[in-house]
């Protein structure tokens, strides 16, 4: 059994800024810049554009980018509850 929700949507905001909606009634804008700093798969990030062609892929319940690239679902989850409640 899964015990993190599933992302149903993911909308780039404002910078490194996304707006993530989970299939639990969890919505958040999370801020992902410190991807960019990761190197490696994530080197692409550091170009906004590139990072503004993500997608919420619902076989993975996550983010993820062109080259494959992606966020855990569990770390993307944890920041999108995290924020929910800080402006609650």
């Amino acid at each position: 059994m899964r015990s993190t929700p599933l992302l149903i949507e993911a909308t780039p905001v404002d910078g490194y800024t996304v707006r993530v909606r989970f299939e639990d009634g969890t919505n958040a804008d999370v801020d992902l810049s410190y991807l960019a700093d990761r190197g490696g798969v994530f080197e692409p990030l550091k170009d906004l554009a590139y990072f503004r062609r993500l997608r919420a892929d619902s076989d993975a319940g996550t983010i993820i980018w062109p080259n494959d690239a992606d966020i855990a679902p569990e770390t993307l989850y944890e920041h999108a509850q995290r924020r929910a409640a800080a402006t609650a």
